[in-house]
């Protein structure tokens, strides 16, 4: 098999004519070229002309605290100024981009509606749009693969639930690269200010090199950068579309432990009756198992909670964003009087309120993830159907 190689590191082998343009740079510390250097480190020392760095959330250093605000700050490995694009703005602004002849995007996803890195890229978006810059982006591999006969819905409704956690209607798993996104949402214009300034600005995307829509993350790495701080391995990122629902409820999702996303509980939980009730339901490519953990932070911080681990057995045939609604399902019905709905407060959603709705892009939503009856567990299929996504989608794939 011939080396993946990242669009970051196409572009580092064949500069381009806007090498010494001045360029402002949007990255975090996970986006590193194939020998694990910081790119923007390695942008700089290549000769490109950097002159201004912009974040998303978790900040450059990617450590912050999910949905803690981040400020502005100085790169002490590049000392070029860090403009944080989940503080006091989401995007740049006139001031920002005053200076700047181009925009270059690269940032790791993991595939998730809900990860708000694909969000930070849309508003980088608009803004060159507005104010007539090019952008660039250095496309990188989905790591959930990029099949899209594994896309999850639901599809998200803008009419009710547009949020920086799903601004506009994609699936929750999308099985797209982040550059396809943006060739999406331009062509079709996924904004008003995308409709209106459609031709203001030039999109660029720099395809990766021997990546196959097929191949999870391990098939073509040997070693994950983690890329939030409860994202450390490929497995968390892989359960996280489902395990990610969590957030709107009152279990753990592992936050503070070193398997988040990977882990679900509560000090309430019968562990080993809930292991055994998703064992025998036979979710493809994953097993539960009961385990005990102990939060350092987030949700029963410091205290013992009982649950279950779960173990992605196939991921060729494993559906995460199911086995989430499966999940809550289950454990709501053995624990009725303990289990309870929850908001979520984040920087961008301060009351943390209708966060499941946001969450799963569908309006009443807590309604629909729960359920009724006893074994409600057939309908599950058609609330995470993802539609026609992938007859709209298909036009803008580059893999």
């Amino acid at each position: 098999m011939n080396a993946l190689k990242s669009g970051i590191d196409i572009l580092l082998a064949n500069p381009p004519d806007w090498k010494n343009s001045r360029i402002g740079l949007v990255t975090n510390h996970a986006a590193c070229t194939a020998t694990f250097q910081p790119v923007r480190q390695a942008l700089l020392e290549a000769g490109f002309k950097i002159t201004r760095l912009f974040s998303p959330e978790h900040g450059l250093d990617t450590i912050g605290v999910d949905g803690a605000e981040m400020r502005d700050v100085i790169d002490p490995l590049t000392r070029l100024p860090v403009t944080s694009l989940y503080g006091s703005k989401l995007a740049p602004d006139q001031h920002d981009l005053a200076e700047l002849d181009l925009i270059l995007f690269d940032i790791p996803d993991i595939g998730c509606r809900f990860y708000t890195y694909l969000w930070t890229m849309t508003q980088v978006m608009e803004a060159c749009a507005v104010h007539g810059k090019q952008l660039v982006i250095a496309d990188r591999p989905n790591p959930l693969s990029g099949r899209l006969d594994l896309a999850e819905g639901p599809m998200l409704d803008e009419r009710y639930n547009s949020s920086f956690i799903g601004r506009w209607s994609i699936p929750i798993r999308h099985s797209c690269t982040l550059g396809e996104l943006a060739l999406y949402f331009k062509s079709t214009g996924s904004s008003e200010i995308l409709r209106a300034n459609a031709n203001a600005f030039e999109l660029e995307v720099i395809r990766c090199q021997n990546w196959q829509r097929s191949s999870f993350y391990p098939q073509q790495h040997f070693s994950f950068v983690p890329t939030s701080p409860a994202i450390p391995c490929f497995e968390s990122a892989l359960l996280y579309p489902g395990l990610g629902l969590l957030e709107a409820t009152n279990i753990s999702e592992g936050r503070g432990t070193a398997t988040p996303f990977r882990v679900a509980g509560a000090p309430w939980m019968d562990g080993a009756r809930i292991a055994e009730l998703v064992n025998e339901i036979q979710p493809n490519g994953v097993v539960a198992r009961p385990v005990s953990f102990k939060p350092a932070e987030g949700k029963y911080a410091n205290q013992k909670c009982n649950g279950i681990m779960l173990h992605v057995t196939d991921p060729a045939v494993f559906r995460p964003v199911g086995l989430g609604w499966l999940l809550i399902r289950i454990i709501k019905q053995h624990h009725p009087d303990s289990f309870i709905w929850a908001p979520y407060p984040t920087y961008v959603n301060q009351s943390g309120a209708r966060h499941l709705d946001l969450l799963t892009g569908i309006k009443d939503a807590e309604s629909a993830v729960a359920g009724s009856g006893e074994n409600s567990f057939e309908d599950i299929g058609r609330y995470t159907d993802p539609g026609d996504w992938k007859d709209k989608v298909t036009p803008h794939l580059l893999y």
